[in-house]
């Protein structure tokens, strides 16, 4: 338990930007799940439209060290090999 004034101020800093962490890291998830939703159901639009929807997001997240900038760029590499093979089989 934290005794002095100091340490229940850093613990309620610990906790307010572990929840906003959190947060941040589902919405990175959230848009790619719907990008892979939309590659999954096979319809090029709606996977392209999420792609530019979730791009800025991973950027973000990737400059402001939410996750690692080789992790974001595997992650927009992947679902855009995804969505041009899409592309070329239609």
């Amino acid at each position: 338990m934290a005794n002095t004034a100091q340490a229940r101020k850093r613990v309620l800093q610990a906790t307010e930007r572990r929840q906003r962490n959190m947060a941040q890291r589902s919405l990175v998830r959230t848009h790619i799940k719907k990008v892979q939703k939309a590659i999954a159901a096979n319809d090029l639009d709606a996977a392209r439209q999420a792609f530019t929807a979730a791009v800025p997001v991973i950027d973000r997240m990737a400059g402001k060290g939410q996750i690692h900038r080789n992790k974001a760029a595997r992650h927009k590499s992947r679902l855009n090999a995804q969505i041009k093979a899409m592309a070329q089989a239609a």
